[in-house]
Order: structure tokens, then sequence, then C-alpha cells
């Protein structure tokens, strides 16, 4: 979801258990991140367990200019 101009949020990307682990989650951020029309936005995600794969396109705790409204009822975290 993107404003098309500068910012854009990425939702988790799922890849199907039975064909992880052949690079097509890395190639699909890649491609939307880094080689997308969305290459220089500002981009923003909320994940529970992938922050391995965000941190290699850049993803990292937001700075002090992110502020951010907690739905009513956040998810629960295992």
């Amino acid at each position: 979801m993107s404003d098309g101009v500068g910012f854009a949020y990425l939702a988790d990307v799922y890849v199907e258990e039975s064909v992880r682990g052949h690079g097509l989650g890395t190639a699909v951020v890649r491609f939307m991140i880094d080689d997308g029309s969305g290459r220089g936005f500002r981009w923003t995600l909320h994940t529970r367990d992938a922050h391995g794969l965000y941190a290699r396109f850049g993803f990292a705790a937001p700075d002090a200019s992110y502020c951010e409204r907690p739905g009513a009822h956040p998810p629960v975290l295992s």
C-alpha cells in the first residue's frame, strides 16, 4: 500500500511452507523495495517473525519521526 509519492507499507510477505527456502520471499521483497517504482520510498511494515529477512533490505527499528496508534485489539504475540 502506498501513497504513490514517497511512503509505502509492506504487508508481511507470506510464502507457502512447501516452497520456502528457494529465495521467493527475498525476490518479492527485493523487487518491491529495491527494484520497483517504490525504491525511493520510506517503507514501513509490521512483522512477528521475519526480522532477519527484512533487515537485509534496511528495515530497522523506527526513528524519532515515527508514531503509531495501536489498534483497539492488539495482536497476541506468542
